[in-house]
């Protein structure tokens, strides 16, 4: 009996370990700096999720750049600054709409190359498949017009 409680407790610490890492408090009091503070949450991605801005995740790496955020605004850094050390420090990816530039290239036309690529093997598909049925029809015509 003791053991299956032991159990529970320890599913249940298991299983809650990632709220662990959800930064819910308040940044700062002034409305000027929490404005800017939830602005920048927006266009940081979060490296770990990836399709997720830092302030939607709960990943513990999203915690730590809002917390770095935090202190960031309070140091008095310009928002610029802040991307730009963002930036420096974990690659243009970290910004969720990363400037159109040379290294960030892949990015921009990845999926439209993705696109154009899948349509192609598509319509390449669909004209081997025209071609191999019209062969097939012509044949039967033959083979019906012989017999």
């Amino acid at each position: 009996m003791f053991m299956n409680i032991c159990k529970s407790v320890l599913f249940a610490l298991l299983l809650s370990t990632p709220a662990w890492g959800i930064d819910r408090a308040a940044a700062f009091d002034e409305p000027q700096l929490q404005a800017r503070y939830q602005n920048l949450t927006q266009q940081l991605r979060c490296l770990v999720c990836q399709n997720e801005t830092i302030a939607d995740s709960q990943a513990d790496l999203a915690a730590d750049l809002r917390r770095e955020l935090r202190t960031q605004i309070a140091a008095g850094k310009s928002d610029d600054e802040i991307l730009k050390f963002m930036t420096d420090r974990y690659g243009a990816f970290v910004l969720y709409k990363p400037p159109f530039e040379a290294r960030t290239l892949l990015l921009w036309i990845g999926p439209a190359i993705l696109l154009l690529g899948g349509l192609a093997i598509a319509i390449r598909i669909i004209l081997q498949r025209s071609k191999f049925a019209d062969n097939n029809d012509l044949t039967d015509q033959s083979e019906s017009e012989i017999s």
